[in-house]
């Protein structure tokens, strides 16, 4: 399918990263009211999942999945749920284990590929119903989508119909490494300091897993991984818990429509060699929709279509639609 041009907003990519994440979005919980549902996803694991329904008789599901120390309260979620409430979709804003405010509803936190509570979820949604349902996840929610679409392979369809990726760190290490680069320090800074917080709300709660003595020596996103993630989580190493999770070495294996939109100025993520991956030209299941600005999740357009990616991910959506069935 062909997609709307794309003309920004902002052309420096670390403007138009900071702009789209503070720039204001509308609100739909007025309109179309807000369920707060505590889901178990495993023993002793709960996360919360914000869902709101459209007037009308729904199209089908979306559950969005955000990013690294992001939540449902996040701008490019909110504005998402509100574009896709008016065109007729129930919503689901999945909060990743621990975000949200809900520290307390599970010993374990989150990281980058863990794909259970995301499939324990899709699966309670399919088993309710029958509609088409479609994963958005955007920059580490997009790995952990592309991830659980990668490993579910040929019995993906059973759950999902489609699933789209915005600014993802397909590849782990490299975008740790940019994120390490001193023009990106006020992202890594912004990053530390909440993962910091975290380790010290849980702490709190679970002074014998989550220990502080690691914090005063940790300064990038790799160290933070190699003193908590890799090793709460039984990956040993930050290295290896990269190579491991990282959604690239999946992405041969999806067998649904999915789209992965990418600002080739992201300075998160290096265009290349991240997305010269030989899978977008073997998959034919993959569409890549790569723009030359944007930065990081900054998808900001001139003109009264402020927000272009929630257009553009819908009419993806809506154009993956599976054909009604027709009774002669």
């Amino acid at each position: 399918m062909s997609f709307e041009p794309f003309n920004p907003l902002f052309r420096n990519p670390h403007l138009a990263t900071i702009a789209g994440n503070f720039w204001r979005r509308p609100e739909s919980e007025q309109q179309w009211p807000v369920e707060t549902v505590i889901y178990e996803t495993e023993p002793n694991v709960r996360v919360i999942v914000h869902s709101q329904r459209p007037t009308e008789t729904p199209k089908g599901e979306l559950i969005l999945v955000h990013g690294l120390e992001g939540s449902s309260a996040s701008g490019y979620a909110r504005s998402m749920v509100h574009a896709a409430l008016k065109r007729g979709w129930i919503t689901h804003r999945f909060n990743m284990r621990g975000c949200g405010g809900a520290d307390e509803l599970a010993v374990s936190g989150y990281h980058a590929g863990q794909t259970s509570d995301l499939l324990a979820f899709l699966r309670g949604r399919r088993q309710r119903n029958s509609l088409p349902i479609f994963v958005i996840g955007f920059s580490l929610g997009g790995n952990v989508t592309l991830k659980l679409a990668g490993e579910l392979a040929d019995r993906a369809g059973e759950l999902l119909t489609g699933v789209c990726a915005v600014s993802t760190p397909i590849d782990l290490a490299r975008c740790v490494a940019a994120l390490g680069r001193p023009q990106n320090s006020i992202y890594q800074n912004r990053f530390l300091d909440r993962l910091k917080d975290r380790i010290r709300r849980k702490n709190r709660l679970s002074p014998d897993v989550y220990t502080l003595e690691h914090l005063p020596k940790i300064h990038t996103i790799e160290e933070f991984d190699d003193h908590y993630t890799a090793r709460l989580f039984g990956f040993g190493t930050a290295a290896n818990y990269f190579r491991t999770q990282s959604s690239n070495q999946y992405l041969e294996h999806i067998r649904v429509p999915a789209l992965l939109v990418q600002a080739k100025d992201d300075p998160m993520i290096p265009f290349s060699p991240v997305f010269e991956h030989p899978a977008f030209a073997s998959n034919p299941c993959l569409t890549l929709l790569a723009v030359e600005h944007g930065g990081h999740l900054g998808f900001l357009a001139r003109g009264k279509d402020r927000f272009w990616l929630d257009g553009t991910v819908l009419d993806w959506v809506e154009g993956n639609l599976p054909a009604p069935n027709l009774v002669s």
